[in-house]
């Protein structure tokens, strides 16, 4: 007999293939199912409604990617600067070859997004926990002037959201997005600059030049 987590798993799997090939909309519970070998109504015990295994297959989704990006946290030798950029480039880069992949995909994030506001919120909260770490390393290391690293972590999230979900904002290629990218970047790292920190780098580069 298996036993309900086994069966979560079981549907969750079937979901997937059929959410991704046909699409959510044109999904059944029913479908489902018969997939799983089960009756509607004893499907209907494991899942209240199909929203309800789309939204645990996002959540599975983002609290991976979060894991991906939480990474970047413990890899030697980058200062904050460079990891808030690796941060917001795999960030987009994951996302977009995800999405691209298969657009059926973003249909039901949409979807998800919509009716499930709470659940696009918890998303968003775990990425900002990693923008605001980056943070607290970069003024702790002198290098980033921020009184309110989890205010600022909200900021910045706010200022590049457009570049964590691309194809639900635009349908620009991969490389124009990166370039865009770039300099919303450098117009936040300008501004998070310590200023003492800068003019020390500054004046070190005019030495090296005039030697």
């Amino acid at each position: 007999m298996i036993c309900p987590d086994e069966m979560r798993e079981k549907i969750i799997a079937a979901a997937k293939q059929r959410f991704f090939h046909y699409g959510y909309a044109k999904t059944t519970m029913a479908e489902l199912a018969g997939d799983c070998d089960m009756s509607p109504g004893n499907l209907y015990r494991y899942f209240p409604g199909k929203l309800d295994i789309a939204e645990e297959i996002c959540r599975r989704a983002s609290i991976q990617t979060a894991e991906e990006l939480q990474r970047i946290l413990e890899e030697p030798g980058l200062s904050a600067r460079e990891r808030l950029w690796r941060f917001l480039l795999q960030d987009l880069r994951s996302t977009f070859e995800t999405l691209e992949e298969d657009p059926k995909i973003v249909d039901m994030a949409q979807i998800v997004t919509a009716e499930r506001p709470s659940f696009h919120n918890e998303g968003l909260k775990r990425e900002r926990d990693v923008i605001a770490q980056i943070l607290d390393m970069g003024v702790k290391a002198g290098e980033f002037r921020c009184d309110d690293t989890a205010a600022c972590a909200e900021f910045i999230q706010a200022a590049t959201m457009r570049f964590s979900y691309p194809q639900l904002f635009s349908r620009l290629s991969l490389e124009r997005l990166e370039f865009e990218l770039q300099g919303v970047f450098k117009l936040i790292t300008d501004g998070l600059a310590c200023p003492l920190k800068a003019a020390a780098e500054e004046k070190a580069r005019h030495a090296m030049q005039d030697a």
